[in-house]
């Protein structure tokens, strides 16, 4: 999907959570919520989103690009992520769409590197038990796997 293609919908929402937060609505924070928006999974570098934007909107800079993915994470429009490969990466925050704001689990291959994402949410259970035994309620988690990836182990 090209940005900016059937995307109405995010757009409204995208305009609507920044007006919620207090900001302005520009051109370049909806290009890099859409540019993450299209591409679940993805993690992107700033470089990438910049790469992304860029050929939508070749005026913009990447000092922009930087300042903008800063002040979204900052206000949780946008999740940082540090996968231990050196970059930090990017993703749309799940805490605007997911019930419980719970993040997905990473699998990282420790052979090719390929990150992959887990849905299932299995530390409720952890989570319950950690409430009722010890009153500490947990409002969010990360979950970092590593491990080797079906294709490296079937080499």
């Amino acid at each position: 999907m090209k940005l900016g293609e059937d995307m109405p919908d995010n757009q409204e929402q995208f305009k609507n959570l920044l007006k919620q937060n207090g900001l302005k609505v520009t051109t370049q924070r909806i290009a890099i919520l859409e540019v993450l928006s299209c591409r679940p999974g993805e993690h992107l570098t700033a470089e990438e989103i910049y790469d992304l934007v860029k050929v939508k909107y070749p005026e913009i800079g990447l000092a922009t690009v930087y300042r903008t993915i800063q002040m979204l994470s900052d206000l949780d429009l946008i999740d940082k992520l540090n996968l231990d490969d050196g970059y930090v990466r990017y993703e749309i925050s799940r805490k605007n769409h997911d019930e419980n704001g719970h993040h997905h689990h990473h699998l990282i291959c420790l052979d090719c590197g390929n990150i992959y994402t887990f849905q299932d949410d299995l530390l409720e259970t952890l989570e319950t038990r950690i409430k009722e035994t010890l009153g500490f309620e947990v409002v969010d988690h990360e979950v970092k796997l590593y491990g080797h990836c079906k294709n490296c182990r079937e080499k």
